[in-house]
């Protein structure tokens, strides 16, 4: 893959994508630079390199112009502190003001420019949007794979622009290649593990996995449509009515591939959705009426693990319960657990999505994986067999 490792950036301008989606509290102070600290090695290759690093970067989702609250001015000082160098501001992405901003530049210099996304064209993948942005360098690299899955102006069409001056950044990079890991050429046995609240958005995500892999794990919320499609009584649980001739199809497109697909055979319920909620145990197919289940139970930790410590490559996207509650967070921490316990043994794991992700940072299992995926949506894309535009516009 073309990326920034051995190419020359001294003098040049390094139009730099990356993605500063971070988290803001009320006094717009960051509370996760996850993704931020991810960028730093690229941004550190340009400016010890002696190139000029303008930073692009999308933050939330506004609505319409400028709003204080997603302002990447925001991210600045912090970007500084991880630098160790001073980071300069543009009030704008585009424009003349933008334009003398980095004419000012010098050598090793950094400079973020303001939330693409200010301008509606962004997201509407407008070419003279792209154009515009791209005046600003001489050569574009994209470091931001979880805007990967997005055709956006400054994702994929400004590529068009820099026809033999486009590259991946280091963490762009090291995405495709843990992910090509995973896929291309497994160590066996291979599992998946999937969880999350519904079907819906991983209908493609599972049906591809059942071509490549030797067990698929289901847990969390979508489990329970799972085991309704199956004649089982899942109580007040929550359940997809309309996905219940999937789950049956998908039960036995594994069957037809051989593939050991597990659903959780015990489960923790509540009465409410709340940590004072009656607690009781079940069967997963026989959870009584007024009760839902809300995590996956012992037995089904223990059935679960077992695959998982005999496997030599894993993929994990989404939790077994509600783990952001105390009640029903054993589940996912049990089984974070063994994928670290797997990989310790010499499994390759990889973790993608954001609750899973948020699960090994709050169980302090993060660095005991061998890798984690910046990307949710883009990562789950990928494991589709999706094209990726933003892949697609540097590789092409």
């Amino acid at each position: 893959m073309k990326n920034i490792s051995n190419i020359t950036l001294r003098g040049k301008k390094v139009l730099l994508r990356v993605d500063f989606n971070v988290p803001l509290d009320k006094d717009f102070n960051i509370t996760d630079d996850s993704r931020i600290k991810a960028a730093l090695p690229t941004i550190q290759k340009v400016i010890t390199s002696g190139g000029k690093a303008i930073i692009m970067s999308h933050l939330g989702r506004p609505k319409n112009g400028f709003e204080e609250k997603f302002s990447l001015k925001h991210t600045t000082k912090h970007l500084s502190n991880l630098l160790k160098t001073e980071v300069s501001f543009s009030i704008d992405c585009i424009g003349e003001k933008t334009s003398v901003d980095v004419s000012k530049m010098k050598n090793g210099d950094v400079l973020v420019l303001e939330n693409l996304r200010f301008h509606s064209q962004e997201k509407l993948g407008d070419n003279d949007f792209a154009k515009k942005l791209a005046e600003h360098g001489d050569l574009y690299v994209n470091d931001a794979f979880g805007t990967a899955h997005r055709a956006h102006a400054s994702t994929s069409i400004i590529a068009n622009y820099f026809p033999k001056n486009k590259y991946f950044g280091l963490l762009f990079n090291k995405e495709i290649n843990n992910l090509e890991t995973a896929l291309e050429n497994p160590k066996r046995p291979f599992t998946a593990i999937i969880g999350g609240a519904k079907i819906t958005g991983k209908i493609d995500t599972i049906t591809s996995l059942l071509n490549k892999v030797d067990n698929l794990i289901v847990g969390g919320g979508m489990a329970y449509t799972f085991v309704k499609a199956m004649g089982g009584c899942v109580g007040d649980s929550l359940v997809e009515d309309s996905k219940l001739d999937l789950a049956k199809d998908l039960i036995n497109y594994a069957k037809e591939n051989g593939v050991k697909l597990l659903l959780p055979s015990d489960s923790l319920n509540a009465n409410e959705l709340n940590n004072n909620a009656v607690l009781q145990h079940s069967e997963i197919t026989n959870i009584p009426d007024g009760f839902m289940g809300l995590d996956i139970g012992s037995d089904s930790i223990t059935r679960f693990s077992k695959v998982i410590l005999n496997s030599k490559t894993i993929i994990w996207n989404g939790p077994m319960g509600v783990f952001e509650m105390d009640n029903f967070l054993n589940g996912t921490k049990k089984i974070g657990e063994a994928i670290c316990k797997a990989t310790r043994k010499g499994a390759f794991s990889l973790v993608g999505g954001g609750d899973s992700v948020a699960a090994v940072k709050q169980f302090g299992l993060a660095e005991k994986v061998s890798y984690i995926s910046t990307g949710g949506g883009a990562m789950l894309e990928y494991l589709e067999g999706k094209k990726l535009p933003a892949l697609t516009a540097i590789k092409n």
